[in-house]
């Protein structure tokens, strides 16, 4: 059972926008580990489906759909310096917020980078603008002259946020486990160094729900562990990776942007239909989504390591995520009905009846092939931890309040991404949600029993090519 802690004491106003699986699951989570009370908590959403759990905390509750016209009106009166606006909504544009924070001296963190509606799939706006790369571009487009402003933490859910600081702590465990120096990194330098001299070529975020539900799935109907608005829309965007110096096979189907950092590239076609293989311990070897994330990008950028303009070492990153077995067919479905989502949407929460949410990163390319590193949490456990929470949110939840936790700890930072937090913090606050935490290595590798079946579209040089990652047949 977790602590109770109060990790740290704030004495503004606390601002929720979205109320949906993710903002129930965080604030009991909010009021176990933050010392402030229910009545300096306000939350604003669209619909009432949260109502009842903020009453249950004595939190007020104001139903109001925010839009580029309407947001402003709204939040106004409910932000002022020193505060902390937490955004866990769809449809709101992250940089909007960001700015009405900054003008008002608060504090914000997102777990994505949203845009308006129809920023992710409004078909008159080309794919590369339509990208989580694109987002992320004008997010730290804010930071010159801002560099002391109040601290926005930007995509600091389990994946974006969480995955940055397991990152960091498997590299340290794998440069312990094969005699590398190393030394104790700090910098962003240090960090691709290291990343570099263990030979990480490939990240995955390696994401395996295995959680059932007694309520089967019926026709027409979106069921989904999480946000089903949330996952469809970054399932609408294109496929995205952060794009490796040691790849030799670009895409035939792949896209370079022209502008930006330039450490990531995408795919013409739906992240929803973009399947790639990857591993993890409970479930062995099977094909994930390569779903869109900030973390594809920023981890990517993080760990690139330059010689002047030219990248020398960047490791190739995306997300290779199995929902839960129910949101499969759900995706299935909504591809078929051609992107049109179905008339009902359910999120698995109280009906669970049993499964596992495994969450990690797999590093993979060093002297010992491959390494898995993250968390293994039942709904069971889940449910001890904290109410109002499946193993899926709760992996969420608790990411979101450890960044918040060092937004406060660190409240002049500017726009800052996990990649940038202090690592060690974050696990700290962390761990104790997370079920069993577990390192583990690998043989398998992205060629493991291929040669069955065409095996002239492999590479063998290199299994840890993108071109052997995703599956075309």
């Amino acid at each position: 059972m977790s602590s109770h802690k109060v990790h740290v004491e704030f004495p503004g106003r606390i601002l929720l926008v979205g109320f949906g699986s993710i903002g129930q699951g965080i604030l009991p989570l909010i009021l176990r580990h933050i010392g402030v009370p229910p009545e300096r908590v306000t939350i604003v959403t669209a619909d009432e489906r949260g109502r009842a759990v903020a009453a249950e905390f004595g939190v007020k509750l104001i139903c109001e759909t925010l839009t580029r016209q309407s947001f402003r009106r709204v939040l106004n009166p409910l932000l002022g310096r020193g505060d902390f606006l937490l955004n866990v909504s769809v449809d709101v544009s992250s940089t909007a917020l960001i700015k009405l924070c900054w003008e008002k001296g608060a504090m914000y963190l997102d777990t994505c980078i949203e845009p308006w509606p129809g920023g992710y799939t409004d078909p008159t706006v080309p794919a590369a603008r339509r990208t989580n790369y694109a987002l992320r571009e004008e997010a730290l487009a804010l930071r010159p002259g801002n560099a002391r402003a109040p601290t926005a933490v930007l995509t600091h859910g389990a994946n974006p946020g969480l995955v940055s600081h397991l990152v960091k702590q498997a590299l340290l465990n794998i440069a312990t486990d094969t005699a590398a120096e190393a030394g104790n990194p700090q910098s962003r330098a240090d960090w691709g160094d290291l990343a570099r001299r263990l030979g990480v070529k490939v990240i995955h975020i390696a994401e395996r729900d295995t959680q059932v539900s007694r309520v089967p799935k019926e026709p027409n109907e979106f069921v989904n562990t999480w946000s089903i608005d949330g996952f469809v829309s970054e399932g609408s965007q294109p496929a995205e990776l952060g794009w490796g110096t040691h790849e030799r096979n670009f895409p035939r189907d792949g896209k370079r942007h022209d502008f930006g950092c330039m450490c990531a590239i995408y795919l013409m076609q739906p992240g929803a239909s973009t399947r790639v293989r990857t591993w993890t311990p409970l479930a062995g070897h099977f094909h994930g989504f390569c779903i869109t994330h900030g973390e594809s990008i920023s981890i990517s950028d993080y760990y690139t390591v330059r010689d002047g303009a030219q990248a020398v070492y960047r490791p190739t990153v995306h997300y290779a995520y199995h929902p839960c077995d129910a949101a499969v067919v759900s995706l299935h479905e909504f591809a078929g009905r051609n992107w049109q989502l179905q008339e009902k949407k359910r999120i698995l929460m109280d009906d669970i009846d049993a499964g596992v949410d495994e969450l990690g990163v797999l590093l993979a390319g060093h002297k010992n092939n491959a390494y898995w590193f993250g968390s293994q949490l039942a709904i069971g456990a889940a449910r001890k931890l904290a109410p109002h929470n499946s193993a899926t949110s709760l992996q969420v939840t608790v990411a979101c309040l450890s960044g918040m936790i060092w937004a406060i700890e660190n409240p002049n930072c500017g726009v800052t991404e996990p990649d940038e937090m202090d690592f060690r913090r974050n696990l700290e606050i962390c761990m104790p949600y997370l079920g069993t935490v577990v390192g583990q290595y690998t043989d398998w590798t992205p060629l493991h029993e291929r040669d069955r079946l065409f095996p002239e579209d492999i590479d063998k040089s290199d299994p840890w090519q993108f071109k052997n990652v995703r599956v075309l047949w």
